[in-house]
């Protein structure tokens, strides 16, 4: 769907960038299978460098770069619908991820859910990657990435 008028190359590639934000959340749950399939972290070897600076924020400086895509990018009006569209998706991505790893703290303590933790660290990961790679792949379309519920949840909150 492109509505809303064109959108530019570079209006494209900005809107692709918040997308790292939950790529690089999403590592975390990927080491079991990335341990599995070593030929897995060639593909996301690019993203190395841009987690190391992320990590080295520290959990502080990662609420700051949360909350300045928030407030900077997408409640300016000023900024393209488009780049604003992608950024709270990405952020509403990393927020899934959040709510995820909350509940596999939950699930960690419980004996004899290794494996059950293992599979639902895999399904999360390949979810969140599926997902960010339809997004980045429409946005470099021009188009605007239908991901169901968030979706929906961004064109409420981006006018």
């Amino acid at each position: 769907m492109s509505w809303r008028g064109s959108t530019t190359v570079p209006d494209r590639i900005f809107a692709c960038l918040p997308y790292l934000l939950p790529l690089i959340e999403s590592l975390v749950f990927g080491s079991f299978l990335l341990r599995q399939f070593p030929v897995l972290a060639v593909l996301l070897f690019p993203v190395l460098p841009v987690k190391a600076v992320y990590d080295a924020l520290g959990p502080l400086g990662q609420i700051i770069v949360f909350f300045a895509l928030f407030m900077l990018v997408v409640r300016n009006e000023k900024i393209n619908h488009f780049i604003r569209f992608n950024t709270m998706q990405a952020i509403l991505l990393d927020i899934v991820i959040f709510l995820c790893s909350i509940l596999l703290r939950i699930l960690t303590p419980v004996p004899g859910a290794g494996f059950a933790i293992e599979t639902l660290a895999n399904t999360i990961f390949l979810g969140i990657v599926a997902a960010v790679v339809y997004s980045l792949f429409q946005c470099l379309m021009g188009r605007y990435a239908e991901i169901p519920a968030i979706s929906d949840a961004v064109h409420m909150q981006v006018r």
